[in-house]
């Protein structure tokens, strides 16, 4: 579990740790910059809308008892290929988005949800990125790619702490798309690996 001044970050545990996480990045403003697969996305507007609106702390009354235990079932280990965390705003008790590092090339992503985009919180975001990989995973740089018109996504990198570095002039996301890409790296000498890490 990781905290920043305003999110509280931590490996999802249930179903709907990952379901509402997955239906920050599914409106048209995200699919603009992630170009995710549709398989990927909450394509239902009216369940984005649900999930967007759940506490993490909700205890989930107001659904029919299946529903519920559908969302609290508990989350199987991932590939293995990335490390993710959940973001959840501490004040406002809702989901904010995740973030996730590539164990393999270091490379690190993340979204917020509609309601907190623009608040700064994507410097936030991507500093517990950089933490995780850093400390937790002991990688010495981690990196991320970002269109050159994004400014939301290379504003966040540069507050938290990325640098310009050299990479792929293309991209191709998803969806298929082929993007041009501005690359950033943080790198961080001394590191630590926790048990448990792979």
């Amino acid at each position: 579990m990781l905290r920043s001044e305003r999110l509280l970050l931590y490996t999802p545990l249930i179903a709907l740790d990952v379901w509402v996480p997955a239906a920050a990045r599914s409106d048209a403003e995200a699919q603009r910059w992630l170009g995710l697969r549709t398989d990927e996305v909450v394509q239902d507007a009216e369940v984005r809308e649900l999930f967007l609106s759940i506490r993490a702390d909700n205890d989930l009354s107001g659904f029919a008892p299946r529903d519920r235990f559908k969302m609290m079932r508990k989350v199987e280990k991932g590939s293995g290929d990335f490390v993710e965390l959940t973001a959840v705003h501490v004040a406002d008790g809702r989901y904010a988005g995740a973030t996730s590092v590539s164990l393999q090339s270091g490379e690190i992503g993340g979204w917020l949800a509609p309601d907190f985009r623009g608040q700064g919180l994507g410097g936030e975001l991507f500093r517990s990125a950089v933490q995780l990989g850093h400390r937790h995973l002991g990688l010495k740089v981690v990196r991320a790619g970002a269109e050159p018109t994004n400014k939301a996504s290379r504003g966040a990198l540069t507050t938290a702490g990325f640098t310009p570095a050299s990479g792929p002039a293309r991209f191709t996301l998803g969806d298929g798309r082929e993007i041009d890409t501005c690359w950033y790296e943080h790198g961080q000498e001394a590191t630590a690996r926790c048990r448990g890490a792979s």
